[in-house]
């Protein structure tokens, strides 16, 4: 059993590393955020970061709600990484900010408790959807590490940065 396990294994990396520039290209889904995107998007967030004097973990998120890419600056809280993801994560699996859901999901309002579901939510705002040119929703940015208001401001540079 595990001989025929490493067979497989062996065999899976040798197709993956003979693919081509040409193969790859029919392994991208349309509408989904490239590796290039990502890092524009990553790019622009530190950069918006930097000039607020803040440290940010930064997550980017396919359009299918995977982690693509991810930054942590020098000195950025380690507990702002998982908040980070759950931000991107957040705002592409409701398809809103995160702030948008959290004024949805406070006492009294229609989706109170959502945060519960999802194996956690964040809906506080950090974490906004990235679009293509023509407005097709490609992925996410979860930005976590300063205020609310410093997360915002990350995530929306990294956002618009793609667009």
């Amino acid at each position: 059993m595990f001989g025929k396990l490493l067979v497989s294994a062996a065999v899976g990396a040798m197709m993956i590393g003979s693919a081509s520039a040409a193969d790859v290209a029919k392994l991208v889904l349309p509408g989904d955020i490239t590796i290039e995107q990502a890092n524009k998007a990553i790019d622009a967030a530190k950069a918006k970061a930097k000039q607020q004097d803040t440290l940010m973990d930064i997550a980017i998120i396919d359009a299918g709600g995977n982690l693509k890419a991810f930054a942590r600056m020098d000195g950025a809280f380690l507990g702002s990484i998982d908040v980070s993801i759950k931000k991107a994560k957040t705002a592409r699996l409701f398809n809103m900010s995160s702030k948008e859901l959290g004024a949805l999901a406070q006492p009294g309002q229609p989706l109170y408790g959502i945060e519960v579901t999802n194996d956690g939510l964040v809906i506080f705002g950090g974490g906004e959807l990235i679009r293509d040119k023509s407005g097709t929703i490609i992925g996410a940015i979860g930005v976590s590490g300063s205020s609310v208001e410093n997360d915002m401001a990350v995530s929306q540079a990294g956002a618009a940065a793609v667009q």
